[in-house]
């Protein structure tokens, strides 16, 4: 991971008066100006903004987005309640990424960062210029404070930062995190990315005299640093944040081009078929459409005739995804992977597909699905010899059967899949007979299978409902409950289901987050994203060795190999991407030529446009 710094000393040496001191020497780790997982960075010292901006975007103008459930708390770090959208507008973090380098962070809050070449440490030199909206700077006290806080009360960021082993202030303005031990190569990045908050204001009291108390949801506008501050709302149905005229990092490189609009605003709705009549009905301005019924049925109105909204697809391929049915391990019928496997079995995405989805899906089979990281064929190379290492804890067939979701699509082929799911049940000792008429699925102590799918949007039982049948020919009891929000949340996050529709993302380089996916530790911690509830030694032992990669071919190898072992325990029912985002907007927007396949980017580097607006009228 070296940087071009003997070409761009001069100018990084230049970036304040903090850091115009002599260059360290040669034993000691240089200052660098951004970090990136892949080896040297795009942008050198000194850079003026990111080539994806407009740096000329004019700034003003109001936009309107969608949110779908409710919101009782500005506080989001903490595991309970649910925070209101647009909370990560209010405060910046050490550093910030590049949205057209993968892995790749530079300098916002800090100006510079080192770290040893063991990986043991990293230190940050905090910019003098960062302040809070109060007009008082961002300090290393602040940076501790928050580092400690959210480690303590948030599980994510416990399992996440586990091997951060204390942060303490080592030189003026200057933040040193110390790690467990060297070696992993991901933490001088990934400290970078935590959300400092002001240790002053949540220290302090609020306007009625009482303490604050950061372990719980609060609806009073929190101080931030960031581009943006709380407006004005109202609980559960609408928030509004305006741009912060004086914000500190407006003219930094990394901030140039971005956070263009006066104010964003954020209503909710609490029916999904409610939301796309909202913005039918130009109640607000963007979404990004996940449903193919709607897409291909729910955007023929006059707007979009007339071009006063548009319709257009993004790439993104800077990112993969498993989104699917997630078992819920903690339930001893779901134990056995050759039941798992008879789920799987038993949908049928062809014919999903083709019937109720327009064909416009593609099946998932990968946890890093649509990136270089999904494995593939049978293992070879370095991705063999680390299975080959921990050959004894992954199961054996990851060395002789490359991973397949059953096909279906044909009444024939949907009758051998679902003969196929019998006699896996039947071997884990589930048996079908005809009960009233109908099959009945039980184990040896007569105990009937029965399965319960929650879901908080209804549109999900439209795919729920042309599952069940097939699932009921094979004896198994299912109930579909539809949730509320704050049901549905709390259900997922104290693991209270049978069966759930989840979903993972994953960038380009997956690294200590992975603990907190696939991690035994996180089983059972409450609020994890182990939703599946894995306690598995070979896929700890296959976590360790990503997040200990020495280089990105050592990476890449681990990342196929854990892939591979987790598609071969059968842990989920896989469903469906799409390759694009489908996304409609009323054209009151313009945006920079050259976007990165990352996506709309919507709303971060867009702004306003008047001529347009006008042109598509309704507001101005």
């Amino acid at each position: 991971m070296t940087l071009r710094l003997a070409a761009a000393l001069a100018a990084l040496l230049a970036i304040s008066p903090a850091a115009a001191q002599a260059p360290a020497p040669p034993s000691e780790p240089q200052w660098r100006h951004g970090l990136s997982l892949f080896g040297d960075v795009k942008y050198p010292a000194g850079f003026k903004h990111f080539d994806y901006v407009n740096p000329d975007a004019p700034k003003g103008g109001t936009v309107r987005l969608g949110a779908f459930g409710t919101f009782d708390s500005f506080n989001a770090f903490i595991p309970k309640g649910n925070p209101a959208a647009g909370t990560n507008l209010l405060y910046d973090t050490l550093m910030t990424e590049a949205l057209d380098e993968p892995a790749t962070e530079y300098g916002l809050i800090a100006e510079s960062v080192r770290y040893p070449a063991d990986y043991s440490s990293v230190t940050y030199r905090l910019r003098p210029e960062a302040k809070w909206q109060d007009g008082k700077p961002v300090t290393v006290e602040d940076v501790i404070w928050s580092f400690e806080t959210l480690k303590r009360i948030n599980p994510l960021m416990s399992r996440y930062y586990h091997d951060v082993a204390k942060a303490e202030q080592t030189g003026e303005g200057e933040v040193t995190f110390t790690f467990a031990g060297p070696g992993n190569r991901e933490l001088p990045q990934i400290t970078g990315q935590i959300q400092i908050l002001p240790k002053h204001w949540w220290e302090g009291t609020d306007p009625q005299g009482r303490k604050r108390n950061i372990e719980e949801g609060a609806l009073e506008k929190p101080l931030g640093s960031g581009p943006y501050r709380v407006k004005d709302f109202a609980p559960g149905r609408w928030v509004s944040y305006e741009r912060v005229p004086d914000y500190w990092g407006a003219k930094l490189p990394v901030r140039i081009g971005t956070y263009n609009f006066d104010e964003m605003r954020f209503d909710y709705f609490r029916d999904m078929t409610v939301l796309v009549e909202a913005f039918k009905g130009d109640q607000f301005d963007y979404r990004e459409e996940n449903s193919a019924k709607n897409w291909a049925t729910a955007y023929q109105f006059p707007a979009v005739a007339e071009k006063r909204v548009i319709l257009e697809k993004f790439k993104d391929s800077q990112s993969g995804r498993m989104q699917g049915y997630a078992f819920n391990l903690r339930r001893d019928k779901f134990k056995d992977p050759r039941v798992r496997r008879a789920f799987n079995l038993a949908f049928d995405f062809e014919e999903i597909n083709k019937t109720i989805m327009f064909g416009q899906y593609v099946r998932i089979d990968s946890y890093f699905f649509g990136t270089e990281l999904a494995s593939k064929g049978l293992p070879e190379g370095r991705e063999k010899e680390i299975l080959e290492s921990v050959k004894d804890k992954v199961p054996p067939e990851v060395f002789t059967t490359e991973y397949r979701n059953p096909v279906g699509g044909s009444p024939e082929a949907a009758r051998k899949n679902l003969r196929e799911a019998v006699d896996l049940l039947k071997q884990a000792g589930w048996t079908v007979s005809r009960e009233g008429g109908k099959p009945a699925l039980r184990n040896a102590q007569g105990e009937a299978f029965k399965v319960e799918f929650i879901y908080q949007d209804p549109s999900g039982e439209r795919l729920l409902s042309f599952y069940k049948p097939a699932l009921e020919r094979l004896g198994v009891e299912v109930t579909m409950r539809l949730l509320d929000d704050s049901q549905y949340v709390n259900r997922i996050r104290s693991f209270d289901f049978d069966m759930v529709t989840v979903g993972w993302g994953q960038s380009l380089s997956p690294g200590n987050e992975q603990r907190d996916q696939w991690g035994s530790q996180a089983a059972d911690v409450p609020g994890s994203q182990n939703f599946v509830g894995i306690k598995d030694a070979g896929v700890d032992a296959l976590i360790e060795k990503i997040i200990y990669a020495r280089d990105r071919e050592e990476l890449t190898a681990a990342t196929r190999a854990l892939d591979r072992v987790l598609l071969a325990h059968n842990y989920v029912v896989p469903q469906f991407t799409s390759v694009e985002d489908r996304t409609a907007r009323w054209d009151r927007f313009s945006r920079p030529a050259n976007l990165p396949p990352r996506g709309s980017l919507f709303p971060t580097v867009w702004w306003w446009d008047a001529e347009k607006a006008k042109a598509a009228g309704g507001r101005s």
